[in-house]
């Protein structure tokens, strides 16, 4: 047996909620035909990927599983990987916090507010580009999961011909929330489309996630995701790191898996997917792959942007907001200038939060 590699990079609560629930996931010591799998978990911040590897070692330690957790600072992509040569690299980390809005209002979080998520595209994919180069440089056999808005950065890095398998999160943990509705011991009989835009409820019922049980559509997906949706940021964010772990562990085994997840092979949005064999496909019941797509192009318009022909376009909400500031990207940006897009978001970004009002002093 040769031990199986994940790499996890990010310090924050999905990268967290990922190990702990790999812990309590791995096979049992002692299994037959189970290879120990390690974990190494990477960022820039070397103490806090330490506290997370010092806390999953103890849970595996609890639980009694073959795994083992080592934290360590991330430098250069490329030399990394180079050096640890991970099965899975998942990503948990990107340039731009979705938490900004709560922890740090500014016009920058405003701009976002007015525009849509989606305006925010070219930070969060900021990471995970990174990633996908290193390892088409140094560690080709290592595939790339990415956790940071999937159904949009996913498709960007195919545009830009980087490799990626899938996302994590999302349709993923909608898919987790009805299977736990419907009672179902696992995702066989489930299918669901669903996009990033659907964390929230869409103002008609109608624009809802679609589902499937044994092949049928599921009614009433709006009420059954209601409690679930209720439910803390953080919570969703637990319960996404939960079923990557359980994807993850499944991958390791090379077992079949039947479940949902953003961003399959570069694609927009979520779909039902199986994997087996080291392969993916999409598993959809009663629609093609083209009326799949071009219902996640539809319903990833709540983010603000759209997708197509290696082109992210803003959609007129965001050409407003980015008009008086970003004139020449208002109206959208290619892939394949990606690398200045970047540069000039962050310099907007900067730019805006330097403007946030100061508190008065009483």
């Amino acid at each position: 047996m040769t031990n199986q590699h994940i790499a996890i990079v990010g310090s924050g609560s999905l990268a967290t909620s990922i190990c702990e629930s790999l812990a309590s996931l791995a096979p049992p010591l002692g299994a037959l035909n189970a290879a120990p799998i390690e974990v190494t978990v990477l960022a820039r911040n070397p103490d806090a990927v330490a506290v997370i590897a010092r806390h999953c070692r103890a849970r595996a330690a609890v639980a009694g599983t073959a795994i083992s957790f080592t934290g360590e600072r991330l430098g250069e992509e490329t030399a990394t990987l180079a050096r640890l040569q991970p099965t899975y690299l998942v990503c948990c980390a990107s340039a731009q916090s979705p938490y900004e809005k709560v922890h740090r209002p500014s016009p920058w979080t405003t701009l976002i507010g007015a525009a849509g998520f989606g305006v925010t595209l070219p930070l969060q994919a900021t990471v995970a580009v990174r990633l996908a180069r290193a390892i088409g440089a140094a560690s080709p056999h290592t595939t790339l999961i990415n956790g940071c808005f999937p159904d949009a950065v996913n498709p960007l890095l195919a545009a830009m011909g980087l490799p990626v398998l899938c996302g994590i999160g999302n349709v993923a943990t909608l898919a987790a929330c009805l299977q736990a509705a419907l009672g179902l011991p696992d995702q066989r009989r489930l299918a669901v489309l669903g996009h990033h835009a659907h964390l929230d409820a869409p103002d008609d019922p109608g624009d809802d996630v679609l589902a499937w049980r044994d092949g049928r559509p599921v009614s009433g997906v709006s009420a059954l995701l209601a409690p679930d949706r209720a439910l803390p940021r953080p919570a969703l964010n637990a319960i996404a790191g939960h079923a990557a772990a359980r994807l993850l562990i499944d991958l390791l085994s090379g077992a079949e898996v039947h479940t949902s997840l953003p961003g399959p092979l570069g694609l927009p949005g979520g779909y039902p997917v199986r994997l087996a064999d080291g392969g993916l496909a999409l598993n959809l019941p009663g629609l093609s792959p083209a009326e799949a797509i071009e219902w996640n192009v539809r319903a990833g318009r709540r983010d603000g942007i759209e997708l197509g022909g290696g082109r992210v376009r803003h959609l007129p909400a965001a050409v407003a907001a980015l008009e008086p500031h970003l004139p020449e990207l208002a109206q959208g940006w290619d892939a394949t200038d990606y690398d200045a897009v970047q540069d000039l978001f962050r310099v907007l970004r900067r730019r805006l939060r330097a403007t946030s009002p100061r508190p008065a002093l009483i």
